[in-house]
């Protein structure tokens, strides 16, 4: 960073101190998007005035190996520096990080940036509606989110799989947003059937932040499915899947058996149905 940034002016009514230093403002400020993530704006600011991001951090206090955690807690000092260094208020700098989050949200929320927006990206930002497990499409352009790595073609998703893992997203950001115990229990439910018929492995939480498009869309796709009739759509689920899947299953609920056997139940009626019907059908050929 270019010692001009830090040097203390004399006689400048800008330059405060903060923790016993003097703090000369940065030439230019960046005005933060409503949305934006504290790390993402940090960064617009650096590069406004020329500036390299772990150099800004470093003066502010900040360690680069804690900027994952920067979105999601800040001391008041730091906070302070921050202020001054960008030459807003505190109150605006906190505004930007992650608010309190329940249980949930903090398991329904990436860690560390996931997903994108292909439009938004490009002016150098990062929002936090685009770590949300239950956001399918950027907020502020309407673009479909895409995953940073791993990507494989988006475009040969199809819209059928895109209109109903809306409506799952939708379902579970009310969800979560109402904190209702029963309605995220049934999303969940969703994504362990949509997780065994997919083979894919690890908690319910990680399958809705997944890399690979298909596999995230999948699982909030099921979500829309089970709202109604889920007994019957967990049956449907069952018929044919193989072992690893039926063990996902039992997992699911392990301590639900009633409702596992009832599952169970509804699954051997369709099957002797489909058996009944189709002796039928070939007596009558």
């Amino acid at each position: 960073m270019d010692a001009g940034l830090v040097t203390p002016c004399a006689g400048s009514a800008a330059a405060r101190k903060v923790w016993g230093l003097t703090l000369r403002p940065l030439p230019k400020t960046v005005s933060p998007h409503p949305d934006e993530l504290l790390s993402s704006w940090l960064a617009r600011l650096a590069a406004a005035n020329y500036c390299d991001f772990v150099d800004l951090l470093a003066h502010i206090g900040v360690d680069r190996r804690h900027t994952i955690m920067l979105d999601f807690a800040l001391e008041t000092e730091t906070a302070e520096r921050i202020a001054v260094f960008a030459r807003t208020d505190v109150d605006h700098v906190q505004s930007l990080l992650f608010p309190v989050l329940t249980q949930t949200e903090a398991a329904l929320t990436a860690q560390v940036p996931l997903h994108t927006c292909p439009n938004c990206s490009r002016q150098g930002l990062a929002l936090k509606h685009w770590r949300r497990a239950w956001v399918v499409d950027c907020q502020v352009c309407g673009a479909l989110l895409t995953p940073i790595l791993g990507k494989p073609d988006i475009g040969l998703l199809s819209d059928q799989l895109l209109r109903r893992a809306r409506k799952g997203a939708a379902l579970l950001g009310s969800a979560v947003t109402l904190n209702s115990v029963s309605q995220i229990r049934r999303a969940m439910r969703g994504v362990a059937f949509a997780m065994a018929l997919k083979n894919a492995r690890g908690t319910p939480a990680a399958a809705l932040q997944s890399y690979n498009p298909e596999v995230r869309l999948f699982c909030l796709a099921a979500i829309a499915a089970v709202q109604k009739r889920p007994l019957l759509k967990a049956a449907l689920f069952t018929n044919g899947i193989d072992d690893f899947a039926r063990v996902a299953l039992l997992r699911t609920y392990h301590r639900e058996a009633r409702l596992l056997a009832n599952v169970d139940r509804i699954a051997c009626r369709i099957q002797h149905r489909v058996h009944t019907l189709g002796s039928t059908s070939s007596e009558q050929a």
